[in-house]
């Protein structure tokens, strides 16, 4: 398995036990490293705050859903394109994460969020 392999799997396990297992803490845990830089502006700094965080943003939406549809990995970089939708009859959003891995452990975290609109004005989906 390559390195990029390994560190697509990484962030894989990350969301997979933090949105669908719905135990964000734990996958901090598991999956985050010392030093974790946290980027997206709605999040606090430091893995145990973000942490937080998520637990309290995951709760607050029991019905929560996190659909991965493609992940890209080169270097220490894992890139997903996923659909998140909040509650079941919504449209969702489109979200890209980015997250830097070293040495198994996520380090780093981007992200992007768009609301999925009902038509685009190419008539190509967002997600």
């Amino acid at each position: 398995m390559t390195e990029a392999q390994r560190n697509k799997e990484v962030v894989l396990g990350f969301l997979r036990v933090a949105f669908e297992e719905k135990r964000p803490v734990e996958a901090f845990e598991l999956y985050v490293g010392k030093g974790y830089v946290q980027h997206n502006p709605h999040a606090p700094g430091g893995a145990s705050e973000s942490a937080g965080y998520l637990e309290r943003f995951v709760a607050g939406f029991p019905e929560l859903r996190l659909e991965v549809r493609r992940v890209v990995a080169e270097d220490d970089l894992v890139c997903t394109h996923s659909l998140m939708r909040l509650t079941p009859d919504s449209r969702g959003s489109a979200i890209a994460d980015v997250m830097r891995v070293r040495e198994g452990r996520i380090v780093e975290h981007w992200d992007v969020v768009q609301e999925v609109p009902e038509v685009t004005a190419s008539g190509n989906p967002v997600v």
